[in-house]
C-alpha cells in the first residue's frame, strides 16, 4: 500500500475544479502534508472539524510546531510538546506520522537532543525527521550516526527530493522563491523504518516533472513490498498540484496498480 496526497488541503484556484475543502480532498487523496502546525496550532474546534470532514482511512501527517523544532530546537519544550499531543488528540487514530522538519543550522552536534526528543514521544505514533544540515548528506559518520539512530528508533528519515524545482527555469515569481526557500540538498533515499516519506517538490514544467519522477517509479514499489511509503506531490505554485497528480498517476498506476484510478478532478490545465 502507499499514501499519496499534497501538501495542503485547498487552494483558492482548486475551488474551479471542484475541490473545495478538507471533506472535497479526502475523497481524491488519502492522506495530507499538514504543514500549518508548523506555524500555529489550530483551535480545537478546528481539530474536531478536521475530524469531521475525514474518515478512519484518512491519514494526516503533521509537523511538530516550529516552537519545537527551531525556536527551542528540541531542548527544554516538555510543555510545547504536550499541548500539541493534546490539540491533536481528536485525530490520533487518522495521525500517519508527526514529523520534524529541522532547520539547517541543526547539525550533528545537535543529535543527542534529537535522540532525548524522540524517546521521550508517545510510543503510539509513528515519526519522521527530515535534515537539512550538508553533514547528513556527506556519507560520511556523522549521516550513518543519524541514520542509525533513526533506524534504531524506529523513526522515519524524510526524503525530499527538490531536484525539478532547481533544475526549472526561474521564469516566474513562484519558481524563484521555490529555488530561494526549498534546500537544494542530495537525495538520499535511505528506509530507516516502516512508513518512508517522500516530498517530491516538482516544477511547473511538467514534461521535467514526469522524467526526474523516473526514479521513485523503480523505488517506490519496491519499498511497497516491505514498507508502506507515504508520497507528497508539491510545486512551486500549489495551484499546480493537481496537474501533477494528472502528469504522474499513470505512470504511478503502472508499477502500482493498488492506487486505483486517478482522482476524479475535471482537470483544466487552462487554469494553470
Amino acid at each position: 500500500m502507499i499514501y499519496l496526497g499534497l501538501p495542503q488541503w485547498s487552494h483558492p484556484k482548486w475551488a474551479r475544479l471542484g475541490i473545495t475543502g478538507l471533506d472535497i480532498y479526502a475523497r481524491h487523496f488519502n492522506c495530507v502534508e499538514g504543514n500549518t502546525t508548523l506555524y500555529a496550532l489550530p483551535k480545537a474546534e478546528i481539530v474536531e472539524r478536521w475530524k469531521a470532514q475525514t474518515d478512519d482511512g484518512f491519514r494526516f501527517c503533521f509537523k511538530f510546531p516550529a516552537t519545537i523544532s527551531h525556536q527551542a530546537a528540541l531542548r527544554r519544550c516538555d510543555d510545547l510538546t504536550a499541548e500539541f499531543f493534546n490539540r491533536m488528540d481528536p485525530l490520533a487514530a487518522r495521525i500517519g506520522q508527526y514529523w520534524l522538519q529541522l532547520p539547517a543550522t541543526f547539525g550533528p552536534g545537535d543529535l543527542p537532543a534529537l535522540w532525548a526528543f524522540l524517546d521521550g514521544l508517545p510510543g503510539t505514533f509513528t515519526y519522521g525527521v527530515e535534515v537539512r544540515h550538508p553533514l547528513f548528506f556527506a556519507k560520511g559518520e556523522e549521516e550513518k550516526q543519524l541514520n542509525r539512530g533513526l533506524h534504531a528508533r524506529g523513526v522515519n528519515r524524510v526524503i525530499l527530493d527538490s531536484r525539478p524545482v532547481h533544475h526549472a527555469i526561474p521564469h516566474s515569481e513562484a519558481v524563484i522563491e521555490a529555488q530561494r526557500k526549498k534546500p537544494k540538498v542530495p537525495v538520499h533515499a535511505v528506509v530507516t523504518a516502516a512508513n518512508p516519506m517522500v516530498r517530491f517538490i516538482g516544477s511547473d514544467d511538467m514534461a521535467q516533472n514526469q522524467q526526474l519522477f523516473a526514479v521513485w517509479l523503480q523505488t517506490l514499489p519496491q519499498w511497497a513490498q516491505t514498507t508502506t511509503p507515504y508520497l507528497f506531490l508539491h510545486t512551486p505554485d500549489i495551484a499546480q498540484a493537481p496537474e501533477l497528480v494528472d502528469t504522474l498517476w499513470s505512470d504511478l498506476q503502472r508499477v502500482l496498480p493498488e492506487i486505483g484510478s486517478a482522482p476524479s478532478i475535471p482537470l483544466q490545465t487552462s487554469l494553470f
